[in-house]
């Protein structure tokens, strides 16, 4: 037995099966830059990017330079009572590099799911309202109040409930739904006539506290809200005294060819939810937004002992320091563009190929039947085969392949990357392609 299947083995017999989605037999032992190396020592190239955590790829050198001088000066000493040099250092840093031309605060977590859970608590605070609205095909994490947010998978709510009262999910304006023919304002218009809905017959908008949006769904497929519907949305939140806020924890940082995913958009949310690469993987999210929203509440109504930690603080100035210097959204965009022009060229060799969307070096394919419709079977081969090759590529939705590589990808990875899932794209067409034996139990 190999040391993967040795480790996974053991690990198997304590290890809670609601803590890990099947993907791969693999044990990560250590990574740099934009490779990964298991435990067997066979080193991969990682085209998820640990679920988007790790934008500045694994290891980097000024990061893990932060992580150790902190840890030899000061590990941790709750940010909940006292305040220390990084922690404070990042406050300030946070609400400057915020979107929004007004003054901010930020309130720390140590992940994207309690940082949308403190979303909840400041809008309701805030606005002293009840309801909340989310959207269809949202991740928003897995404390209870973030998966009451969420709708992505069925397992996220199974044997759990009652979640969160006062939950209300309104569709995501998906390009899935499209009509053929329909322009970007047609779909905006028609979607967001569904997104009034409730408001016209049983969800009065006085009562509404809250209106959080993934501008650019991750889990949900990565697909990407029209402009037209994002500003009806953003502009109804205006009307009645709403509080908008968009989930970050994906899409930010980078990530889309921009530090923001609502950069895209020329809107400055309310609020926003940060995680992940904040600290380059490190246990860290903040919620950034405005002053008088945040200021709605008093302490201990949002405090975790961990919370701001002084190395993951650490990590996070280091963090931003390299997206900065490194222009890693700018690189991110140009990465995108060389991997689009890749995708869509063989969208129009493989029939089995559906959509395409890249937003920076941030893409999901849909995998198609011979009829168009998603086909999970064809997108599970891909990826094993695409593993077996040496790249790491999962899927989202069971039938659309997740690219979201680290932003220091070299030129010469991506192309290494992209001539993997090349080969992989045509023994599929030829019918070389086998389903895994655990097929049944893969992806979410």
């Amino acid at each position: 037995m190999d040391q993967n299947q040795s480790i996974l083995a053991n690990e198997a017999q304590h290890l809670a099966q609601a803590s890990r989605i099947k993907y791969f037999d693999i044990v990560i032992d250590h990574g740099q830059g934009a490779t990964v190396t298991d435990a067997d020592g066979k080193t991969y190239l990682d085209l998820l990017a640990s679920a988007s955590a790790t934008n500045t790829g694994h290891s980097h050198p000024k990061v893990v330079e932060a992580i150790t001088k902190q840890a030899q000066k000061l590990i941790q000493y709750t940010p909940a009572y006292f305040s220390n040099t990084a922690t404070a250092a990042l406050v300030d840093r946070l609400a400057a590099i915020a979107p929004g031309d007004f003054e901010k605060e930020v309130a720390f977590g140590n992940s994207g799911s309690d940082a949308n859970d403190a979303i909840i608590k400041f809008a309701r605070a805030y606005t002293k309202r009840p309801y909340v609205v989310s959207f269809t095909g949202a991740y928003h994490g897995s404390t209870f109040g973030s998966m009451s947010m969420s709708a992505v998978s069925l397992n996220m709510t199974r044997k759990m409930g009652p979640l969160l009262p006062g939950m209300v999910k309104v569709p995501y304006p998906d390009q899935h739904q499209r009509r053929s023919g329909e322009s970007d304002d047609e779909f905006s218009e028609r979607m967001f006539e569904q997104f009034r809905l409730p408001f016209e017959t049983y969800l009065p908008a006085d009562e509404v506290a809250l209106v959080e949006i993934e501008a650019i769904q991750g889990d949900g497929g990565i697909v990407k809200a029209p402009q037209r519907y994002m500003d009806l949305v953003y502009e109804f939140t205006r009307q009645h005294g709403i509080v908008f806020a968009v989930d970050e924890v994906n899409q930010g940082l980078g990530r889309t060819g921009k530090m923001w995913s609502i950069d895209h958009f020329g809107i400055a949310p309310d609020l926003i939810a940060v995680g992940k690469s904040i600290a380059s993987g490190l246990p860290l999210s903040a919620v950034i937004g405005r002053k008088e929203i945040m200021e709605s509440l008093d302490a201990p109504a949002n405090v975790y002992t961990t919370a701001g930690n002084p190395v993951a603080a650490a990590a996070a100035l280091a963090t931003l320091d390299v997206i900065e210097e490194e222009k890693l959204a700018e690189r991110s965009g140009q990465l995108g563009i060389k991997a689009k022009k890749f995708f869509e060229e063989a969208a129009k060799k493989y029939h089995f190929i559906g959509d395409v969307r890249l937003y920076g070096f941030n893409g999901g394919i849909d995998i198609v039947d011979a009829d168009g419709q998603p086909d999970v079977d064809a997108t599970t081969k891909l990826i094993y085969r695409i593993y077996e090759l040496g790249a790491i590529m999962i899927s989202l939705r069971g039938s659309t392949l997740r690219f979201q590589p680290p932003l220091v990808m070299t030129d010469e990875q991506l192309d290494q990357s992209l001539a993997i899932i090349d080969q992989a794209f045509g023994e599929l067409a030829a019918g070389k392609l086998a389903l895994p034996q655990t097929a049944n139990h893969i992806g979410w």
